[in-house]
Parts: C-alpha cells; sequence; structure tokens
C-alpha cells in the first residue's frame, strides 16, 4: 500500500508546537492577552460622534497612522486610543538621546542593570507623552469640521487624559506580558493584531472595487501587494557579512597556547526598520495640521491656509499631490541614514571587537577598523533607504496605476506585519530546534 502522504511542513510544526506543554502554554497565553487588548480597544470614551469621526479617517492621514499604533482603537476613540504610540515615541527619544548624554551612555554600558534603568525611564517619558498626545488628539477632534468630540468642562478633559494615559500604560504592560510569558515581542505584537483586525473591512473594499468594474486594477493592486510582501522579507532579512578572526589563549599543562577562531558581524541593510517612516510621516503631515486651525469654512474664498492644506494632504491630486509624496521620498531617505548612524554609533562594534580581542582580517583594529565599518554600513545603507523610500510612496503608486480609490495600500502595516511574523516564526523555531524539531523556517 502507499504511504500516506507527509503532512505540509508549517502545518506540521504548528502541531509540534502544540505538544509540548510550556510552548503551547506561551501561545495561548499570547492568544488571551490579545483578546483583552480587542475588547478594550472597544470601550469609547464619553461624547464622541463616530460618525463624524469616521468622517475625519477619511482626510487626515495623521489619523491613520495613529490608528494603526493604537491597534485600531482611535476608529472608535476608546480607552486605548492612543496605543503603544507614546511608548514607541519615548522609546525613539531614548534611543537618540543615548548617545548625547552622558549619564545614559553610562547606563547603556551597564549591562543588564543599565537597560532595566533605561527602560524605567522609559515608562516614565511614556505617560506625560501619553497625556499630552491625547489633549492634542482631544482638540483636533473638536476643532474638526464637523466637531467629533462635543465640548468638555475642565474635570471632564482631565478625566479622559487620565483614561487615555491609563490605557497606553496597560497596553504597554500586556505587551511586556506578551514578551516575558508569551511569543515574540509583545509590543510589535499588539500592533500586528491591530492592524489584522482591519483586515475584513481591506477584503469588503475589494469587493467594493470588483462591484464598481475595477477588476483589473483590483488584480494589479493584489499583485503590487505580493510583490512588496516578497520585496519586504527580502529587505529585512539582508545583510552583509563582515569575517572576524578572534584570538585567544588557552593554559593547558602548565603551557601558554594561543588559538584563533572566526565569525562575522551581520550588517543589516535595513538598520532603521520602520523608524524612518514615523519620523518623516510625523513631519510631511505637521504644515497641513497646523494649516486646518487657519482654514476658511467652507463657502468662504479659500486663504493662504487652504492652499497649505491642499499641498500638504495625502489625497492631494496631481500635481500637488507630487510635493507631499517627493517630500516624503526625501525625508525617508534621510531619516534612513540619520537613525541607522546614530544606532550603529551607539553600538560601538569597533570597541567591543577590540575589548574582545576579535579584529576584521586585513584591517587593524581601532580607528580603521571603525572607518571600515562605517563605510560598509553607509554603502548598504543607500539600499535601505531607497527601498524605505519606495514603501513610503507605494499608496501613491498603487493608486495611481491601478485606479483603484476604495482601497489603501498601507505599506507601513505591511512592514510591521512582515517584521513581527518572521521575528514570531524565528522565535517558534529557536523553541522547537532546542527540543530537536525542524521549526518553520528551513
Amino acid at each position: 500500500m502507499p504511504q500516506k502522504a507527509s503532512r505540509p511542513r508549517l502545518i506540521q510544526a504548528m502541531i509540534d508546537a502544540f505538544s509540548l506543554p510550556d510552548l503551547r502554554r506561551r501561545i495561548l497565553i499570547t492568544f488571551g492577552i490579545l483578546i483583552v487588548f480587542r475588547l478594550i480597544a472597544h470601550i469609547p470614551v464619553p461624547k464622541i460622534d463616530p460618525d463624524a469621526l469616521a468622517g475625519i479617517f477619511q482626510t487626515n492621514p495623521l489619523f491613520g497612522m495613529f490608528d494603526m499604533f493604537s491597534g485600531g482603537a482611535l476608529r472608535n476613540f476608546s480607552v486605548a486610543a492612543m496605543g503603544v504610540y507614546p511608548y514607541i515615541t519615548a522609546s525613539i527619544v531614548m534611543t537618540l538621546m543615548t548617545p548625547v548624554i552622558p549619564r545614559l551612555q553610562a547606563l547603556s554600558q551597564e549591562g543588564e542593570a543599565g537597560r532595566n534603568k533605561i527602560n524605567l525611564i522609559t515608562h516614565y517619558l511614556t505617560i506625560p507623552l501619553a497625556a499630552l498626545s491625547g489633549y492634542g488628539q482631544i482638540v483636533l477632534l473638536q476643532r474638526a469640521n464637523p466637531p467629533a468630540i462635543g465640548a468638555l468642562t475642565s474635570l471632564e478633559t482631565i478625566a479622559i487624559i487620565m483614561s487615555l494615559v491609563a490605557g497606553t500604560m496597560f497596553l504597554v504592560w500586556l505587551g511586556e506580558q506578551i514578551t516575558e510569558y508569551g511569543i515574540g515581542n509583545g509590543i510589535s505584537i499588539i500592533i500586528f493584531a491591530g492592524i489584522m483586525a482591519g483586515m475584513p473591512a481591506q477584503i469588503g473594499q475589494g469587493y467594493l472595487a470588483r462591484e464598481q468594474g475595477q477588476v483589473l486594477g483590483l488584480i494589479v493592486f493584489i499583485a503590487l501587494a505580493l510583490a512588496t510582501t516578497f520585496c519586504i522579507v527580502i529587505f529585512t532579512e539582508a545583510h552583509r557579512r563582515i569575517p572576524v578572526q578572534y584570538a585567544k589563549s588557552i593554559f593547558r599543562g602548565g603551557k601558554m597556547y594561543r588559538q584563533s577562531g572566526s565569525s562575522y558581524i551581520p550588517l543589516r541593510v535595513n538598520t532603521a526598520g520602520m523608524i524612518p517612516l514615523i519620523f518623516s510621516m510625523a513631519i510631511v503631515v505637521f504644515p497641513g495640521i497646523i494649516a486646518s486651525y487657519f482654514m476658511n469654512p467652507t463657502g468662504i474664498a479659500p486663504n493662504f491656509a487652504n492652499h497649505v492644506y491642499d499641498i500638504f494632504s495625502s489625497n492631494a491630486p496631481l500635481p500637488l499631490g507630487l510635493v507631499y509624496w517627493g517630500l516624503y521620498f526625501l525625508l525617508v531617505i534621510g531619516f534612513a541614514f540619520f537613525y541607522t548612524t546614530v544606532v550603529f554609533q551607539q553600538q560601538d562594534l569597533p570597541g567591543v571587537l577590540q575589548r574582545q580581542g576579535g579584529f576584521v582580517p586585513g584591517i587593524r583594529p581601532g580607528k580603521q577598523t571603525q572607518v571600515y565599518l562605517n563605510n560598509v554600513i553607509m554603502r548598504i545603507t543607500w539600499a535601505g533607504a531607497l527601498f524605505l523610500a519606495l514603501v513610503a510612496i507605494l499608496p501613491f503608486l498603487a493608486q495611481q496605476i491601478t485606479s483603484v480609490q476604495v482601497l489603501q495600500l498601507s505599506s507601513t502595516g505591511l512592514l510591521i506585519v512582515v517584521g513581527v511574523v518572521l521575528d514570531t516564526m524565528k522565535q517558534m523555531e529557536a523553541q522547537l530546534a532546542m527540543r530537536r524539531y525542524e521549526g518553520f523556517i528551513k
């Protein structure tokens, strides 16, 4: 009799994962925490007009970005409307300030204890950032046309802000529980869950595009999304291997023997990740947000603020749209180099190699190694920066090529989803490999 066909590798790996009690417990804890997060995302604050709030999301791209980092909670303006965005902002600020402030730089070199202190400072910094962000969101919703939130007393404003801060800190705590007791990076998984929660709406918009006779454009749109996902996987995993030799001494039989070992340093092509997209989006929409406070109401001749708002809008028609997306493209490239430089200097790879007795073959330790590694990271960062810039303007290109206006290809969302899936699969594979299972990735 012919043998029974073996199960696909991914399905078999999932069965193996659930057959292990400790790994099964981690997976179930992760799913349980995500269920709690989705429940919190549907508890709205008072005095919100859902219809007016939905209209704001159609015209303000910044709200769409905030909604992504809140895991979809901002669309309902729930108690978790700020999501983990203030914590991400605080983490970015601490990353940028660590090389600048000597005290923080000293803490970063103290090992696990120093990192815990920096993490505690990041949590403290998250609280005022969440409060300011919450107040700013309330003001923007009140000044919208029509306003999405009614007039508030001082006590009501304070109560809403405190609720938003508490929601943010609770989500950060949930993310840390996933990191410690579940699978993967908790903060990233919370953002991932929010993006995936919006997938049914995207599928519904796809059917709407088909009913409007845009079948060909929809096919091209899906092909672009698949090609983008493939490229994101390639650039996320791409790295340049720098060979390293280590000289070590072993005392044996009363004599000293010198031995050497070899390894490599993986320099990532996309070291900055999605951080340049976040910085650039925040800057490029800022003039439009300021201009919205000085715009003339409907029916009155537009003033200068109206023209600025039209220019710095992601929905601006050609040729005005080229200003917004062109500036976005250039800012992403600039921030990719800036953030990569900051992170690379903070790692201090030449100093670490010298302290561990390692060296790059053919390169003298110290200053020459630093120059060599800086030149390599700058060259490969060009590929990563251009890739991120293309990912940033992909929604504009997709709409111009496919003419499908009811769909929005969230390139930043795709970057997050692919990165989280790859990281989680690697952690699952590591857990399975320790128990001699094959895992997900070959």
